[in-house]
């Protein structure tokens, strides 16, 4: 199968959707497959491309976040692209001016264009919007809906994505699957650091061999909730000496979190470190003892799939995007508030054979989300959507494709 991914997020840029579209081109392609990309150009890559299956369009930056572009594509030079490599499905990972002509194209083309549904607008808006925090949400949700409804079919990551997009003032004409993200565990793990290696990255964090380290990795930005998380970090520090905490990524937020540490005087104990590669990541989940997020925008969490991989327990607040990788008292702790995230972390400093079984846990979920199932499932969507097209594909039809796919593990 000839297949397109489009996305305005991808390398050398980092972020959850572009390690969702990374890891799906590797296992669409060791599947036996062909697939292109179609993305923005940006500064980093220079705006130029050696991948021949990968078409850059013409891009400037956005406001929606550190490293983020928005696509202006030509339709005739998208089709022709496609056309050069007998593209048969069109798969959108953005809802945006990509999208549209991604659209386009598939019009022009006579070819299914699926997407999945990667953002929960309703909780971003406010936060990068000029006066957003003034427009309504049927205002952004009506948005949202004009934006997905002309896609043939749709990808939810997560039953909360579903939900979402299938409630009444959405799209619940819209055919659709749950399919959950996935990780690609050889690659995440490849990095195997020495044990002075690691004793080395200890030491330069200040992080000693009797502390208890909570570690929190993602984009440093306010609709991850970090202030919140903040706050309840400082409680679980006073209450507890041996406690350390260690922010992993870069963000809007760092300068206000930096500067309220410094205010405390907890900078030996509060730890930034600034955007680290995701090749490197792997190192930074291993300093940790517990993974701890405040977050309730997510869809479904690249970074709690990445804890679960690195054998950490997880405290989070309750939200449907972490119910199939957070059980509570079984890997982690569901909160029902910040407060009670306080506790749960407590509990857990304070009962390290806990923490054990919750790790072993972890790591036995998530072998539920692997990269070869994932890819197996994403073909029987396409296969699907394409054995009815242009005729209108069923929701029974899809949901039935993605389950007779059985569980492998990578």
């Amino acid at each position: 199968m000839n297949i397109a991914l489009f996305s305005d997020s991808y390398l050398p840029t980092k972020s959850g959707v572009v390690t969702v579209v990374v890891q799906l081109r590797k296992i669409l392609t060791e599947l036996g497959h062909h697939v292109v990309i179609v993305t923005v150009s940006s500064h980093e890559s220079g705006g130029g491309e050696a991948d021949p299956d990968v078409l850059r369009v013409h891009s400037i930056p956005s406001p929606f976040g550190d490293n983020q572009y928005i696509g202006f594509p030509h339709k005739r030079a998208v089709v022709a692209f496609l056309k050069a490599h007998g593209v048969q499905i069109i798969h959108s990972h953005t809802e945006f001016f990509i999208a549209h002509v991604a659209k386009q194209a598939g019009k022009a083309l006579r070819i299914p264009v699926v997407a999945t549904t990667h953002t929960m607008w309703e909780d971003f808006y406010r936060y990068y919007l000029m006066g957003g925090r003034l427009i309504p949400v049927k205002v952004i949700r009506k948005l949202v809906q004009r934006l997905y409804k002309k896609f043939y079919a749709l990808i939810n990551v997560s039953e909360k994505a579903h939900d979402y997009f299938k409630s009444p003032a959405m799209l619940p004409r819209t055919p659709s699957a749950v399919i959950p993200n996935a990780i690609d565990t050889k690659s995440f793990l490849a990095k195997k650091p020495t044990d002075e290696a690691l004793l080395s990255l200890r030491r330069s964090l200040a992080i000693g061999d009797d502390d208890v380290t909570l570690v929190f990795i993602g984009r440093v930005v306010e609709e991850k909730r970090v202030e919140e998380l903040f706050s309840v970090i400082v409680q679980v520090l006073d209450q507890r000496p041996q406690v350390k905490m260690l922010f992993v990524g870069s963000g809007g937020a760092i300068y206000d979190l930096e500067q309220a540490t410094h205010h405390r005087h907890l900078e030996q104990r509060i730890i930034f470190t600034g955007f680290i590669n995701w090749d490197a990541l792997s190192l930074y989940y291993r300093l940790g003892d517990i993974f701890v997020t405040a977050s309730l925008s997510e869809m479904h969490s690249m970074t709690v799939l990445e804890a679960l991989v690195s054998r950490l327990p997880v405290v989070c607040r309750r939200d449907e995007s972490f119910f199939d990788t957070v059980f509570h008292g079984e890997n982690g702790y569901l909160a029902d508030s910040d407060e009670a995230m306080v506790s749960h972390i407590i509990d857990l400093v304070d009962h390290p054979e806990r923490r054990a079984a919750f790790a072993a846990r972890s790591h036995e979920i998530a072998k539920h989300f692997s990269l070869r199932t994932h890819g197996l499932r994403t073909v029987a969507f396409y296969e699907a959507a394409l054995a009815r097209y242009p005729q209108a594909v069923s929701d029974a039809e899809l949901r039935a494709a993605v389950a007779a796919v059985q569980q492998e593990e990578d």
